[in-house]
């Protein structure tokens, strides 16, 4: 993030080639919220790694957590929070660790004699 005119680039593409839709309007939803504090900055967000909707998720949170700390605003903070707290918290859940005895984390072995 640095001070600009407003342009937002998503992988180095700008947004507005950014598809499906869906994705473009996952992103632009903390710049909505910002509202006129997001029009002077450009932000440029790289991302790699899962599908599409994982990376605009991670995108939405990087926005929305660099503009909280560009501003200094507790309410901004406090807007963010209002809509979706994953905006500047995350998503804490992780998936579950393999354990012995089965392929994977739950799965047992099966036996076929009984």
């Amino acid at each position: 993030m640095k001070p600009g005119k407003g342009r937002i680039y998503f992988n180095d593409h700008s947004l507005d080639y950014v598809s499906p839709e869906v994705v473009r309007m996952k992103i632009q939803e903390p710049l909505i919220i910002a509202g006129e504090r997001a029009k002077g900055v450009d932000i440029r967000v790289s991302v790699n790694g899962g599908g599409f909707m994982g990376q605009a998720e991670a995108a939405r949170i990087a926005i929305a957590r660099s503009l909280a700390s560009w501003t200094k605003s507790s309410e901004l903070r406090k807007n963010f929070i209002a809509f979706d707290r994953v905006m500047l918290a995350g998503d804490q859940r992780v998936t579950e660790p393999k354990k012995f005895g089965g392929p994977s984390a739950r799965r047992r072995k099966q036996k076929s004699y009984r």
